[in-house]
């Protein structure tokens, strides 16, 4: 019996440093949505933001990311409702619990990230089974997932 894919949502910055890099986990885990082992999933707010990041500081790469997300086609969610980030605010920083409220409503089972002590806090209920982690920790998740 063949496995399901894992669903694995980016926040903006391990989306721009799976970009940026040439190596490492964060470009790993771009290169394993790329041939189709898992299932990448990312917010329109996610894209702006990378957009917007990536034209701001590393210009030169801008043809390049927009010519990777056409090739990489994530699935892209709309950004949550109002009322669904606000359940997020208590004990987050206010511009991450759009990027929360949109991860648990796509049900992914993984939320990739660099800040992953800003999604820490005790007092976040998310009442979901994902698991917030950084790119190295999700491939050793992915290692023993195969």
């Amino acid at each position: 019996m063949q496995k399901q894919k894992l669903k694995v949502f980016l926040d903006t910055n391990a989306l721009i440093a799976g970009i940026a890099s040439s190596k490492g986990a964060a470009r790993a885990v771009l290169q394993l949505a790329e041939i189709g082992l898992i299932e990448v999933i990312v917010s329109k707010q996610v894209i702006v933001e990378a957009d917007r990041n990536i034209e701001d500081k590393l210009s030169e790469m801008l043809s390049e990311y927009r010519e990777f997300i056409k090739f990489l086609a994530p699935v892209l969610i709309d950004d949550p409702h109002e009322k669904d980030i606000k359940k997020y605010l208590t004990g987050i920083n206010p511009d991450d619990a759009p990027i929360l409220a949109a991860a648990v409503s796509a049900n992914v089972d993984f939320l990739i990230t660099w800040d992953r002590k800003h999604f820490s806090d005790k007092n976040i209920h998310i009442h979901s089974s994902m698991k917030i982690v950084t790119h190295g920790e999700f491939l050793k998740y992915f290692r023993e997932y195969l």
